[in-house]
């Protein structure tokens, strides 16, 4: 999760000898000495085939098949991983005629090809959900049909699993599911419920000093980011359930919507010490201090969720669905994920602002459908992974830096 800047609606589709360009231009005159709103391509030839496996009936050797993409992250390497939820299904005939389910954990080389694969779905929290790579190089995976988080080695070692699997804090029965406005919920110390997202703080932590918590959107069933320590330890928490947002800046700017799909569906922090939180449903990111603190919203595209819009409240599942921040130390850009209107919003991190937008629904390369997360590499190229109907991830290389020849500024975005 993280890169650049765009605006909302329309994107400027160019041929190119490897794929296509898409980005808005800006929509007002920007200085020469601000970062330049930078431009992609996608890549179509990433990642490269899939391995092939035997077919357990047939015999016959056959790809795998991812089923959804539910959460793209990079390592230090620059190494890009998947966790998918390999559910192969039938279309024009039974996939499962035609390849293998792909292991959960697929990892790449920056040239898109595999060169690990691991994971055991008895293990593995039920309906995966979003993955993130710490700064030990670690892989964390969240699952939102489940109560836990788990922390695992480079290699697909489990090393540490935060909730209990199948048990989820929503008294008084525990089941795992929307609690809505349940009293009892968002309280337990020790369980989740329905986790979508985590980050993995690499600082000290501003209370205990140590570091690596582990901040978690505990969002689909629950309503709260929850904070624990490096070892699993609660340390505190904050949210709680919104009630009607019409207004997505000024209506319960500290609480999370409360419908099922909703919120927080993630959570990432900012060189700048905050934390930056996605209300899918409400259509907003609400950033907080580390001890959770409201500090402002920022409104994506109202009425795509249920927050009403020029055009009433669509209630297609929201735009504040993931982000990611540009390279530069000040990240003066955020990229944010609006799998609602299927585009990579490129906003100005500091006026919260859409200053271009990239893609559009549809299946051809460069376009999404349920497009659901972002990642970011150390030149600046973005994975994006869609789930549902999607199911994929694609790349998209950076091509582009502020003065448009490759050439730096002294801001510090052009790698």
């Amino acid at each position: 999760m993280r890169a650049s800047s765009f605006v909302y609606l329309g994107a400027a589709l160019v041929a190119t000898a490897v794929g296509l360009a898409l980005v808005t231009e800006p929509t007002k005159a920007v200085s020469p000495y601000w970062p330049k709103v930078p431009q992609f391509r996608v890549d179509s030839s990433w990642p490269k085939p899939y391995p092939l496996a035997p077919h357990p009936t047939s015999g016959r050797m056959v790809p795998w098949i991812t089923g959804e993409v539910a959460g793209t992250c990079v390592d230090s390497q620059d190494h890009v991983f998947i966790v998918t939820r390999g559910n192969i299904a039938g279309l024009s005939g039974p996939e499962d005629a035609k390849g293998v389910a792909a292991p959960p954990v697929i990892e790449f080389d920056p040239a898109g090809n595999v060169v690990a694969a691991w994971g055991n779905r008895n293990v593995l929290p039920n309906g995966i959900h979003g993955c993130f790579v710490d700064y030990q190089n670690n892989l964390w995976i969240a699952g939102n049909g489940d109560g836990i988080v788990q922390k695992y080695s480079h290699s697909g070692t489990l090393l540490l699993q935060i909730g209990t699997r199948g048990v989820c804090d929503n008294p008084p029965a525990n089941t795992c599911g929307n609690s809505g406005a349940n009293p009892l919920a968002n309280q337990s110390h020790t369980l989740l419920n329905q986790p979508a997202d985590m980050w993995v703080d690499p600082n000290p932590d501003p209370v205990t000093g140590q570091r690596g918590s582990v901040y978690i959107a505990d969002g689909y069933g629950n309503h709260r980011v929850v904070v624990f320590s490096a070892a699993g330890a609660y340390l505190r928490q904050w949210g709680g359930v919104a009630g009607t947002v019409n207004n997505p800046v000024s209506d319960y700017p500290a609480l999370f919507g409360a419908g099922d799909g909703g919120h927080p569906h993630c959570v990432v922090g900012g060189n700048d010490g905050l934390m930056y939180v996605c209300d899918r449903q409400n259509d907003r990111i609400q950033v907080f201090t580390k001890t959770g603190s409201f500090v402002r919203v920022i409104a994506v595209v109202p009425g795509t969720g249920q927050t009403q819009g020029p055009y009433g409240a669509l209630n297609i599942i929201g735009s504040a669905w993931d982000l990611d921040f540009s390279n530069d130390v000040q990240q003066t850009f955020m990229i944010e994920v609006d799998g609602g209107n299927e585009q990579l919003h490129f906003m100005d991190r500091q006026t919260g602002s859409i200053l271009a937008s990239l893609g559009q629904p549809g299946h051809e390369a460069g376009k999404f459908i349920f497009l659901h997360s972002v990642a970011k590499d150390s030149k600046g190229n973005l994975y994006t992974g869609e789930t549902i109907n999607g199911r994929r991830i694609q790349k998209f290389v950076h091509v582009e830096c502020n003065n448009g020849v490759g050439q730096g500024n002294g801001f510090g975005n052009c790698q």
